[in-house]
């Protein structure tokens, strides 16, 4: 079975780049270690085949693979002006409204009533990614005359985005709630929900996902940073989405709002990804700059569970060389002292429940002793993500009877998931450990291992068994618990 040397994961967007069996296999050799399906782009039928893509080289791999379907959200754009464009100028006065009339230079339809009512005077207003920047100074129920502060060419349905006014809309679009459906019912490990801004955005979701997928909530609005704490409580996994979120909030804002957010869900136990132009000049170069490799590193050292490419592998010309850089970048960071400095100067302390003590003391076990590699016996997934958050010096094996688990926990720093027999005594867990750490290249008969569980088993949460291991099975059966 493939094993990485690192612990951060890649995730790869699929595409046009990225379409068929063997670019698909050719990322994952690579190093990526979740492929992201973007509800987007393209038909239902076209994310089906790659997934049945992924699932079919899941079986040739013989690895867990985790997928993660990403959910569109609302779209706010503009009309279509009479000339396809316009110039605005610093100072001018222009105007938003519901007439379906064709703009000009002077105004333009916004085919969003809910923007338009929740607008107040002094609201800013942006377009076509932040190029263009408006301050509204006159409005009602049906209109919004603005004064244009940094101007610049609007064109047909560009993107308006409202940085400081919570909008009343939904983030399950018609089209999302669709794509939800179809994506669960597909069988995706993850489902990421664009537009969020309250923790009741993710609430809303929730009976509709039905336990059919985790939920990883993209963090791309001020007004789901303001009200982060609430939202990272209601969601399994974040996403550090850096392109609206670079749109609505001032870029030198980013760095810290990046590191306390990876920070909160390090502190929980909850995975983060961070994403967005991390490799950005490889979509047209097979060498990233300096910046992006810096970016990148700069995640990992941070801890994040997970760094991710969108349009370098979905679209650009180089995927399989922006997953190696990144794979390479990962491994390099990894190997640095000062990483392990970093990652254990950073660790939060939680050790309020049996669960968490055994997890934490199995990490200082790990440190003191020569074992090879921590075994989590998980169902539900919850034993291997905690010991996760201690982020050990040594790999954790996440052994789990359920595939929906193992490839749910794929996208966590740290873990090699594997597949295992259902098992009912701890002994036979620890059996089943040894052989997966021998045949997977951690350890040889000569070594140790340890080995956590929670008995009663398909318990979530009750991590309350550790014990340190021999990878030789004749041994394990001379002692320890049953």
């Amino acid at each position: 079975m493939l094993r990485r040397n690192r612990n951060v994961k890649i995730v790869a967007t699929l595409g046009p780049a990225s379409n068929t069996y063997d670019m698909i296999k050719s990322l994952f050799l690579a190093g990526a270690d979740v492929f992201r399906l973007n509800m987007s782009h393209g038909t239902h039928e076209d994310i089906r085949e790659r997934h049945a893509i992924i699932r079919d080289l899941e079986m040739e791999m013989e690895r867990p693979i985790c997928i993660l379907a990403d959910l569109q959200g609302p779209k706010l754009r503009c009309g279509v002006f009479k000339n396809g464009s316009e110039m605005l100028e610093e100072g001018q006065s222009f105007t938003f409204d519901l007439d379906e009339a064709e703009g000009d230079a002077r105004r333009v339809r916004l085919p969003h009533t809910e923007i338009l009512g929740a607008l107040e005077v002094g609201s800013t207003l942006l377009v076509n990614d932040g190029k263009i920047r408006m301050k509204v100074t006159d409005r009602s129920d049906v209109h919004a005359t603005c004064e244009v502060e940094v101007g610049g060419e609007i064109s047909n349905r560009k993107g308006v985005n409202v940085p400081d006014v919570v909008l009343p809309l939904t983030a399950l679009t018609e089209k999302d709630l669709k794509d939800l459906e179809f994506a669960c019912d597909l069988g995706v490990d993850w489902l990421a929900l664009s537009f969020v801004q309250r923790a009741a955005d993710v609430e809303e979701a929730r009976p509709l996902v039905n336990g059919r997928a985790a939920i990883m909530v993209k963090v791309e609005k001020p007004a789901a940073v303001k009200a982060y704490d609430e939202i990272l409580a209601a969601a399994d996994g974040i996403m550090v989405a850096r392109g609206d979120l670079g749109v609505e909030l001032p870029v030198h804002e980013l760095p810290p709002i990046q590191k306390r957010l990876v920070r909160g869900c390090r502190k929980v136990g909850k995975p983060v990804i961070v994403a967005t132009q991390m490799m950005e000049s490889m979509i047209s170069s097979p060498v990233p700059t300096r910046a992006e490799v810096s970016d990148v590193a700069q995640a990992i050292y941070e801890g994040a569970d997970a760094v991710m490419l969108s349009a370098e592998s979905a679209a650009g010309d180089y995927p399989i060389e922006a997953v190696s850089v990144m794979n390479n970048v990962a491994e390099s960071v990894e190997a640095d002292g000062i990483y392990r400095q970093v990652i254990e100067a950073s660790r939060t302390p939680s050790k309020t429940s049996v669960s968490d003590a055994i997890t934490a003391a199995a990490r200082e076990v790990a440190e003191t002793t020569d074992v090879k590699a921590i075994c989590c016996f998980t169902h539900s997934g919850t034993t291997a993500v905690l010991m996760s958050r201690e982020k050990p010096r040594v790999p954790i094996i996440a052994l789990t009877p359920k595939p929906a688990t193992a490839r749910r926990l794929t996208l966590t720093w740290g873990l090699h998931c594997a597949v295992t027999a259902e098992v009912e005594r701890f002994k036979m867990a620890v059996v089943s450990a040894a052989r997966t750490a021998r045949a997977d290249g951690f350890g040889s008969e000569d070594d140790h291992i340890i080995v956590t569980a929670g008995v009663p088993f398909n318990t979530p949460g009750s991590t309350n068994i550790l014990r340190v291991a021999p990878l030789d099975e004749k041994k394990i059966f001379e002692g320890g618990p049953e």
